[in-house]
């Protein structure tokens, strides 16, 4: 079969559900193939993409995160793609993808396999990377283009907290989270701006607001990276943000994630300037 007709097979097959009732959005190399005996166990790492919806992101921004996604994701992968705002009618997390990439068969195992079997497989894996960058690539542009800044609340704590119990259904050995906000909470807890512009945090003061109300998560151990910290909406009128105040935002969301049992690598304020690892 030529890989343009697999690609377009591929593109063609629904979302599978894979053993244990786990959503799969990436069509089965194993399944097409008709070598599920042969499975090989993935990479155990899953990246995880959040959207914040409630600010829309720069195309800087945007094209950089894409980038980074794609040079992070490897045959043997799985990827995970969220998306917040608020709890609105129509405005709610979402699990917009989840799916994993198929490792190649390799060593011994390749000889105990019949010939059309292993062709087909192979070209199966070869084509599956440039489905997921299609499929997972109309998700996130999808999630990005629907962000507002005419949503008024934002909540990033609870939207934090219901994504880690997903992940922990999920069992992974590494985690990496990106995570495209702006870090502003703006929510019954309280808000992050005052004055028409973003309030210096009290950083020690708010961690203890949120473990009193048990808003930290738990993400698993995650690695976390965020880009687009410290974006300010059309209706904040002092656009400014000096390097104290985002430097109380950096300490507050440091913070914040190691009682969320994640690691803050990078914080983007707003551009994230290194690559996911």
């Amino acid at each position: 079969m030529k890989l343009k007709a697999l690609s377009a097979l591929l593109l063609c097959l629904p979302a599978l559900v894979q053993a244990g009732g786990e959503r799969n959005d990436i069509p089965d190399c194993y399944g097409y193939a008709k070598v599920k005996e042969f499975r090989q166990r993935g990479s155990g790492r899953e990246l995880t993409v959040i959207v914040d919806q409630t600010i829309p992101m720069p195309d800087s921004i945007q094209k950089a995160a894409w980038g980074q996604i794609n040079r992070f994701v490897v045959p043997g992968d799985r990827v995970r793609l969220y998306s917040f705002s608020a709890f609105l009618p129509n405005q709610f997390m979402q699990l917009r993808f989840a799916g994993e990439l198929n490792q190649p068969l390799e060593g011994k195992v390749r000889d105990s396999i019949g010939m059309q079997s292993l062709r087909s497989f192979d070209k199966c894996v070869a084509e599956q990377q440039a489905f997921f960058r299609k499929k997972f690539g109309q998700a996130f542009v999808s999630s990005l283009r629907e962000a507002s800044e005419d949503i008024p609340r934002s909540e990033i704590f609870h939207s934090l907290r219901d994504i880690g119990e997903d992940l922990a259904r999920q069992p992974a050995e590494e985690r990496v989270i990106l995570l495209l906000s702006d870090m502003l909470e703006n929510s019954d807890f309280g808000s992050f701006y005052a004055n028409n512009r973003i309030r210096d945090l009290q950083p020690q003061g708010e961690l203890r607001r949120v473990s009193d109300k048990q808003l930290f998560a738990d993400l698993q151990g995650a690695r976390v990276y965020v880009a687009g910290a410290g974006l300010v909406t059309k209706d904040v009128k002092q656009a400014y943000r000096s390097g104290k105040t985002m430097e109380l935002l950096h300490s507050f969301w440091k913070g914040y994630f190691e009682g969320s049992n994640a690691n803050l690598v990078a914080f983007g304020s707003p551009s994230l300037n290194i690559d996911l690892k």
